[in-house]
Order: C-alpha cells, then structure tokens, then sequence
C-alpha cells in the first residue's frame, strides 16, 4: 500500500509554501461564496409559471412550475422546493385536479412545517387556507355550495390575519393573504371590510408593478361592488381592471373583464348595454385561444343581442 504520510522535510516544505499559495489567491478574483445559477433558473421558471397562472394558463404554468421544482430538488433548496410545490397546486387545482393537488401542496405544507423557517411556513398556511376557502366557494360539485357554515369562511379569515404579521419579506404571499381575507369577508356579507382588505392587497401589487395582480384585485373589488348592489362602482372598478390587464397584455383576463361588464350590466337591469361587453370578451377570447370561454361568451352576447334570457 502507497505510504501517504508526509516526512518532516516535505512537511516543512508545504507549509512554506501555504504563504504563496494565499498570496496567489489574494491577486486572483475572489471565488463566489456559492453558485446561484439553478436556484437563479428555478426562480425565473416559477415567476414565470405563476405568470401563466395568472393568464389562465394553467397547463402551461404547471409544466413551467414542474421543472422549477426539479431544479429545486437538485440543488436541496428548502424555500423554493416549497414554493414551486405550491405553485404546482395551484395549477392543479385550477385543472380540476384536485386530489393531486392536495397531494402536492401537502407535501409543501409539510415541509414548510418541519423546516423551521417561521416566515416560509406563515406563508404555507396562508396558502392552506386560501385551498379551504376556494374548496367552499368554487365546489367541485356545485350543488354542495352553500353546505358549509359561515364559521367556516370565519375560521379561515381569522386563520390568514394570524399568519400575515409572519410575513417580512415575501410582499406577494403577503398580498395573498389580504386577498384571501376579502374573499373571506365578501363571502359573510361584510363588504366594506373586504374592499378594505382587497385595496391593501392592491397597494401591494400596485408598488411591487405586478399588473396581473393589481388588475385581479380590481376585479375582485369590482365583484364585492356587484353583489353590494353598487353597481356604478363595479364598473368603474372594471374599467381599472381592463387598464391593468392592457397594460400586462393579459388577454385571458381582458376577456374575463369584459365579461364581467356584461354581467355587472345585466344585474343592474341594462341588458341592452351588456351585449357589446360580451361580443367583446367573446372576440378576446377567439383571439387568445380560449375557445370554451368564447362560446360561453358568444352565448351570452346572443341571449343579450335578442333581449331574452334571465
């Protein structure tokens, strides 16, 4: 076996040498103190993924989300394995894939919980329970709406409030929760409270320049106004909506906008003037590709052309 030990003299002679080895380096440019570029790649990959999202494209967004969590897997990064786990159940909730994306946004919370990172899981629970108030008002079977009891809707309201003083440096997740809290207050009736907490969400998104997310809590503003009867208020409140998305050039949301003036128009008994909001989503939407969405809205815009329907 080779003899690895060293011998006094060659012991000697390397520790004359550590000064100019050091010296060496010191005229060099410093080494970085670690390597970002998987970490730098899975980051973009997932802003892009929850851009998608926010467009509606929701297969697009997990297949962007799936490969940032790959990257965050190989690099064993804590936060942005629970971030992408996150963003993927999202997109599979919104896929109708709810049971995998429970799966998922479990394994997150999990982790989230175990990793002892306060902020990392005050932002997990913020998004648990943004999935609980969406599993009450967007029910996978419709028919069950309205089976839960409103302590429910209240349990998660003051859940989020407890998590968001959590969150110091993650404006957007805490912009999540503030929004998740308007719903929440939309859905008990509490309307001034849940524009009040809609308008901080807004300020939020609005200094961040995230136009997706300030023209969403426009939107949402508008819906409180519109099921307050104010609706003067929801229109105006879209016209900012339409503003923000022009601006992302977010053309799914832009159809969902205009929709939604058509909707706003119909409930304040002006059929005749929601027709043109909805030809207009309808062409937004055959522009875009969202061929469901431009049949339900020609639909909409034939049943206001000719006066009929409810």
């Amino acid at each position: 076996m080779k003899d690895t030990r060293f011998t006094g003299s060659l012991f000697v002679f390397l520790l004359a040498l550590l000064p100019c080895v050091f010296s060496a380096c010191s005229s060099a440019p410093k080494q970085p103190a670690q390597t970002s570029l998987a970490r730098d790649a899975a980051a973009v990959q997932l802003e892009q993924a929850n851009r998608e999202a926010d467009r509606g494209n929701y297969a697009l967004a997990l297949s962007l989300a799936s490969e940032a969590r790959r990257l965050a897997i190989s690099v064993d990064d804590p936060a942005l394995r629970i971030r992408t786990g996150l963003s993927m159940g999202n997109s599979l909730f919104f896929l109708g894939r709810r049971d995998e994306a429970d799966e998922v946004w479990r394994a997150a919370w999990e982790e989230a919980e175990a990793g002892g990172d306060a902020e990392m899981a005050a932002i997990s629970r913020i998004y648990r329970a943004r999935r609980d108030l969406l599993s009450l008002i967007i029910p996978a079977n419709s028919l069950s709406r309205g089976l839960m009891p409103d302590e429910t809707i209240a349990d998660i309201r003051l859940r989020v409030q407890a998590e968001i003083g959590a969150v110091k440096t993650d404006p957007l997740s805490a912009a999540l929760g503030w929004i998740v809290i308007g719903l929440a207050e939309k859905e008990l009736g509490r309307y001034r409270e849940a524009e009040d907490a809609l308008r901080k969400a807004l300020a939020i998104h609005d200094k961040e320049r995230y136009l997706e997310q300030a023209a969403y809590d426009w939107y949402l503003i508008a819906s409180v106004f519109s099921v307050a009867g104010q609706y003067d208020d929801a229109l105006a409140a879209l016209q900012e909506a339409l503003s923000f998305d022009r601006r992302a050039e977010n053309g799914y949301a832009l159809g969902q906008d205009w929709l939604a003036i058509g909707d706003v128009y119909v409930k304040a008994g002006k059929r005749d003037q929601s027709a043109p909001a909805y030809h207009r989503a309808a062409e937004i939407f055959r522009a875009g590709g969202f061929t469901a969405e431009a049949e339900y809205a020609e639909d909409l815009y034939r049943s206001g052309h000719s006066g009929q329907g409810s």
